[in-house]
C-alpha cells in the first residue's frame, strides 16, 4: 500500500468523480480501482475532504439510492472541479517529471 502524499486528496476525489458520479463509498472504491489498489482512502478523510470541494464549489451533489437501496449523497464534477482537476493533474505530471529526472541523474552528467 502506498502512503498517500500530503494534497493529493483532493485531486484524487476530483479524478474519481471525474469518470462518472459517486456517492462517498463509491469514491474510496474508484480510488482503489484507479490505483491498481496502490492508494487507501480513510472514511475519516473522505467525507470533510468532499465537504471541502463542494464548499469551494468543485463538486455537485444531489441525495439519490445506492445500488444497496439506502439513500446516498452522489458526487460530480462542477465547470470548476473541470478546470481544477485539469490544473492539479498538469502541475503533477509536472513535478513527476522533474523527479524522475533528478533521481536519474548520474554522476557523469553534473
Amino acid at each position: 500500500m502506498a502512503e498517500l502524499l500530503p494534497g493529493t486528496l483532493d485531486v484524487l476525489i476530483l479524478k474519481a468523480v471525474s469518470l462518472g458520479a459517486l456517492h462517498g463509498y463509491g469514491i474510496l472504491l474508484r480510488i482503489g480501482q484507479i490505483s491498481g489498489g496502490a492508494l487507501e482512502i480513510e472514511q475519516g478523510a473522505l467525507y470533510p475532504a468532499l465537504y471541502r470541494l463542494e464548499v469551494q464549489g468543485l463538486l455537485d451533489a444531489e441525495w439519490g439510492t445506492s445500488e444497496n437501496n439506502r439513500r446516498a449523497k452522489f458526487y460530480t464534477l462542477t465547470a470548476a472541479g473541470r478546470k481544477r482537476l485539469k490544473q492539479e493533474t498538469e502541475s503533477w505530471r509536472q513535478s513527476v517529471a522533474a523527479m524522475s529526472a533528478a533521481l536519474s541523474a548520474t554522476a557523469g552528467e553534473v
